[in-house]
């Protein structure tokens, strides 16, 4: 059902002229927007009262039939009122943060005599340390499991803690110094806390030189294999801490957010800086918003993105023009934000140098976000055709990937795309025994391109090759050598090297010399490139359960007692033969399918491979 015209009739004399909110509703009763006012009386004259230079203000208002308003004491009080009520009726008109979630924290419990490192969205005042946040959840967890593997802190709940009466698995794979039962001193085990927490203060360089110096004396003293553990430790946390700019030295936390106003919208970023380092941010879009409207925007998103759960900072950096359209409300939004945060925070003008360039990189996001944004209103079959000069649509999609480790296991796996997903039905694995050993890409895609001919239809509008113009014209010379030359649309995509730290692709097409000018961080280019990661995944992930099997085979079918059913299950639940070795006999006895006898059988041929 549409909106009815208006049929509010404005009378002044209605309103009280004291701070609060308004409701604006339609004829269903539907809430289209929630505002909040100094002087609730002014502010809606303004709707109803002369003309109205914007276009999304003019349709609110024509479809506008009552107004309810809330009185406040205080400014303060009709902002927080504003987002509560933002929250409850999702306005049609207003700025909504669609996600209700927090991001991801990392929280280190200092109140436990033996802290550990858990994962939440909710910041508590108990006195734990709080790290982050984290917008991509993957990403989060992938760094969890690496820190897991770097600092041997526990994993399990403190009920667990308190009732376990022996190690755990991750004790076995080196991944925890069990104190659940008694193996490490609290002394020994603050010594690992305080080196958790100041790399991830960001004091990971003290860290790393304090492991080195250690590293350097246990090989002095011919310990080499505690030598060689501080190798690796150092080489993981390199290998963390490297994708996160220092963007301020003096190890400062704080957000700064830009924004970027089009005429297709409003973008908006917020850049997480912790211990002067750049670790993740956040973009949002609003059609129909422009920079009109900042003034009421600016204050609602602080209100509604900085909850009482969230990590706040001490300082947030808005530019200039924000904070001087702001006005007042911007002491009203620190003020809210300190009492959550239980702390002073800042709503500040960026000042230094790296402050400025930080400012300028949140606008700079912001933009991005409005440019993808509207890239994302053309359909990908449609954007393909035009981007790669096909002249048409493309429905289906085919992606191919050679993989091999060393020259063996030589296979090429295909994925699909059609009509808008990923048809994993029609995915394909290609075994090339007779190249067992060659290394041969080229020759791998040949034998492809026979077999994918061979398979017959359904065939593909676009093939897209994972490599450079090389893979691309052996695709093409293998289509020649069948009779089918042009039979398929073709196109390559290649890795071309690093700029401003961002890892850009080249896309070839046959009969060009030079790749494609397709923009990085389009939407064309970020969607081939997400063809080209899934047919990489897939063909690597089929690779490695083939060899999975066939360790499978050597290593446990060898064992006595043990048949295929029986190691399927082994290798799901333990993962490798370290962690299966590494298994008690509690852990195998509670198996499904599992008696004591059984596991007390395995549990021996195991003790007897560990001997060996």
């Amino acid at each position: 059902m549409s909106d009815a015209q208006s049929t509010f009739q404005y009378n002044a004399k209605d309103f009280p002229q004291d701070p609060g909110t308004y409701l604006m509703k339609n004829a269903q009763g539907k809430v289209l927007y929630v505002g909040k006012a100094k002087n609730l009386r002014a502010r809606l004259s303004s709707y109803f009262r002369g003309e109205l230079d914007n276009a999304k203000t003019r349709a609110l208002v024509e479809r506008v039939v009552s107004v309810d308003v809330l009185v406040t004491a205080t400014e303060k009080e009709a902002l927080l009122l504003e987002a509560s009520l933002i929250k409850k009726h999702r306005p049609r008109y207003n700025i909504v943060l669609r996600d209700d979630k927090d991001y991801i924290l990392f929280k280190l419990d200092k109140s436990h005599a033996f802290p550990r490192l858990a994962i939440t969205r909710r910041v508590v005042a108990d006195g734990s340390l709080y790290f982050g946040p984290f917008t991509s959840a993957k990403s989060a967890r992938q760094t969890w499991r690496e820190l897991g593997r770097m600092f041997p802190l526990r994993k399990c709940r403190d009920t667990t803690f308190q009732n376990r009466v022996r190690p755990c698995l991750y004790y076995h794979l080196k991944q925890s110094l069990a104190p659940c039962v008694g193996y490490v001193s609290q002394e020994d085990y603050q010594v690992l806390v305080r080196r958790v927490e100041a790399f991830l203060s960001g004091h990971s360089g003290e860290v790393i030189r304090n492991l080195q110096r250690q590293m350097y004396e246990a090989s002095e003293n011919l310990d080499f294999e505690r030598a060689a553990e501080f190798r690796d430790l150092v080489a993981a946390m390199k290998k963390t801490i490297e994708g996160q700019a220092v963007v301020l030295p003096d190890m400062e936390d704080l957000d700064a957010l830009g924004v970027f106003a089009a005429s297709e919208g409003l973008g908006l970023s917020v850049l997480f800086v912790r211990q002067g380092r750049l670790l993740d941010r956040a973009n949002f879009f609003w059609p129909g918003h422009g920079e009109e409207d900042l003034p009421e925007v600016l204050p609602s998103f602080l209100a509604q993105f900085y909850r009482p759960e969230s990590f706040i900072p001490a300082e947030v950096l808005l530019p200039k023009r924000l904070l001087d359209l702001m006005g007042s409300d911007a002491a009203t939004a620190a003020e809210i934000l300190a009492e959550r945060r239980g702390a002073p925070v800042r709503l500040a003008q960026a000042r230094s140098r790296e402050e400025v360039s930080l400012a300028e990189l949140a606008g700079a996001n912001a933009a991005r976000a409005v440019r993808e944004a509207v890239l994302a209103e053309e359909p990908i079959p449609a954007l393909l055709g035009r981007k790669l000069h096909l002249g048409r649509e493309i429905g289906r999609i085919e992606a191919v990937d050679v993989s091999h480790l060393g020259g063996k296991g030589m296979r090429a796996g295909m994925v699909v795309f059609e009509d808008g997903r990923f048809k994993k039905e029609d995915y394909r694995n290609y075994a090339f025994p007779e190249l067992e050993g060659t290394g041969d890409d080229y020759a791998a895609l040949a034998r492809w391109v026979e077999r994918r001919i061979d398979s017959g239809p359904p065939w593909a509008d676009l093939v897209l090759v994972d490599g450079g113009k090389g893979q691309l014209a052996t695709v093409e010379r293998g289509l020649a050598q069948a009779g089918l030359t042009g039979a398929w649309e073709l196109a390559s995509i290649a890795k071309a090297g690093r700029s401003r730290g961002i890892l850009e692709d080249q896309i070839f097409r046959p009969g060009r010399k030079n790749p494609l000018n397709l923009r990085a961080g389009g939407k064309e280019l970020l969607f081939l490139q997400r063809l080209r990661d899934a047919v990489h995944d897939f063909t690597v992930g089929t690779q490695r359960r083939a060899r999975k099997k066939t360790a499978l085979k050597s290593e446990v079918l060898s064992l006595p007692g043990i048949g295929p059913k029986t190691a399927k299950l082994l290798w799901e639940r333990f993962g490798n033969l370290e962690g299966l070795q590494a298994a008690s006999l509690e852990d195998l006895a509670g198996l499904p399918g599992f008696g004591q006898a059984k596991a007390e059988k395995i549990h021996q041929a195991l003790e007897s491979l560990r001997k060996h």
